[in-house]
């Protein structure tokens, strides 16, 4: 048994001191216990310790391509033009790259205070879109560098089959398309490996991209695991659906899929009243990446209605043109903050902070997505700990109760100084413990990249 002994800690009831952690070899926590003096065979994090956050939303390889679609084209920019630029730079990359990228965006989250992480994965083939003597090759990359970095992995093979509602895949999409017994093949591959902290899900890719008798097919593959899904990302795509569904796209998911708890509708950003209400009572998660909605123009998801129902939300960074936790989470109130003209929208209530609300959906929902056990200091989770810096100018003076508030809302730098995952310390003084050796992996990726 391993001990811990916090100076201040985030517990589900609210902020404690002096609190005792047991945890076990596997890094689970068996004990917490608040007033305890500090005790000499304890470790000790003096300072605030939130639990970790999960990000149930990347693409690992699209770190490496921030900054490569921010020039404007002749007839103006849209998701659909960036996907352009997302194609052909997904062809480029070797199984090499894909490690060296996915460890560093790993050690990236790390150091902001993601401890797990929901990789929807949709790189599977060589760059021909013939497959890898290992079907399984470009998979066993993510989970190296998740290996390497210490994050705990809840890895989603990506089932890509067409290129629209009614369409044929294209050359472009090669690397990316499974047929369902291929599919299936790259599961049973996978599940022997992904165990203890890391977790196997399935994620058709979208309406668009898996038909519906395909649909039907692959939820049959698994009946416990998380299932994740793009959807209702952008109107065009929701005009395309109800053309050829006659449905809206969260409409047409919740009458021929049983969605559940073990759900995440990824962005979902354009529902009716009624769609959002449904995805609400469904108890899924809604997964939600205010940085990439942002910087796609995708629009606003419906946040106030649908929390008001109930409804379970999480946070991805997805295209990781931001990998910062603080940033999704305010971005998350100020879209709502500018769309509904207010202040403090998120709240729920008269006279509740905005921080914890926007803290405590976030990291509920993103560990139910992952079937992580972590986003909780409590007996049963993973001991995953993100120690703040006390002493950082932006929490001074302050009491814990609006450490969340000034965590969250006061900007930069990053207040993260150290973080654990299972009790396993993998950031200290603000940067990964390998971040040295990771990041020089990365920059001669990033160099034959851009060389090519």
């Amino acid at each position: 048994m391993r001990r811990f002994w916090l100076s201040q800690a985030y517990l589900p009831g609210g902020w404690a001191r002096g609190v005792e952690i047991a945890a076990d070899a596997a890094g689970m926590i068996q004990a917490v216990t608040p007033d305890r003096p500090a005790a000499t065979d304890a470790l000790p994090l003096d300072g605030p310790v939130l639990p970790g956050l999960a990000n149930l939303h990347s693409h690992a390889f699209q770190r490496a391509m921030a900054g490569l679609a921010e020039i404007a084209g002749p007839a103006g920019d849209d998701f659909w033009t960036w996907r352009e630029t997302m194609y052909r730079f997904a062809l480029t990359l070797a199984p090499e790259d894909v490690e060296a990228i996915a460890a560093q965006l790993y050690a990236e989250m790390l150091a902001q205070g993601y401890t797990a992480v929901g990789e929807f994965h949709y790189l599977h083939h060589q760059p021909d879109g013939r497959a890898y003597d290992d079907r399984a090759e470009l998979s066993w990359r993510i989970l190296s560098a998740a290996e390497q970095t210490g994050i705990a992995l809840t890895h989603l093979p990506v089932l890509y089959a067409a290129g629209g509602f009614g369409k044929p895949a294209t050359e472009r999409q090669r690397r990316f398309l499974h047929d369902i017994d291929g599919y299936a093949a790259l599961l049973d591959r996978l599940r022997p490996r992904l165990t203890g902290k890391h977790r196997l899900g399935m994620a058709p890719h979208s309406l668009r991209a898996v038909p519906a008798e395909m649909l039907a097919e692959v939820l049959r593959l698994d009946a416990t695991g998380p299932v994740h899904i793009h959807i209702a990302e952008q109107t065009g795509e929701v005009a395309e659906c109800e053309a050829f569904t006659g449905k809206r796209p969260v409409h047409w998911l919740l009458d021929n899929a049983a969605v559940d708890a073990r759900w995440c509708l990824v962005h979902a950003t354009h529902m009716t009243a009624e769609e959002t209400a449904r995805l609400a009572a469904s108890q899924a998660v809604a997964g939600i990446c205010p940085s990439t909605e942002a910087n796609l123009g995708d629009g606003l998801f419906p946040a106030v209605a649908y929390l008001s129902q109930g409804g379970r939300l999480g946070i991805g960074s997805d295209s990781h043109i931001s990998i910062s936790a603080t940033e999704e989470l305010r971005w998350l109130e100020y879209g709502q903050r500018l769309f509904h003209r207010g202040r403090n929208i998120l709240s729920g209530e008269p006279g509740a902070a905005t921080g914890p609300k926007l803290f405590d959906a976030a990291a509920s929902g993103g560990a139910q997505a992952l079937q992580q056990p972590t986003g909780a200091i409590a007996v049963g989770q993973r001991a995953d700990f993100v120690l703040l810096d006390g002493n950082a100018a932006q929490f001074a003076g302050l009491p814990l109760e609006r450490l969340l508030d000034a965590w969250i809302f006061s900007g930069q730098p990053n207040a993260v100084r150290e973080v654990y995952v299972g009790g396993q310390r993998v950031v200290a003084e603000g940067r990964h413990i390998q971040c040295e050796a990771i990041a020089a992996r990365y920059r001669a990726a990033m160099q034959k990249l851009l060389n090519a």
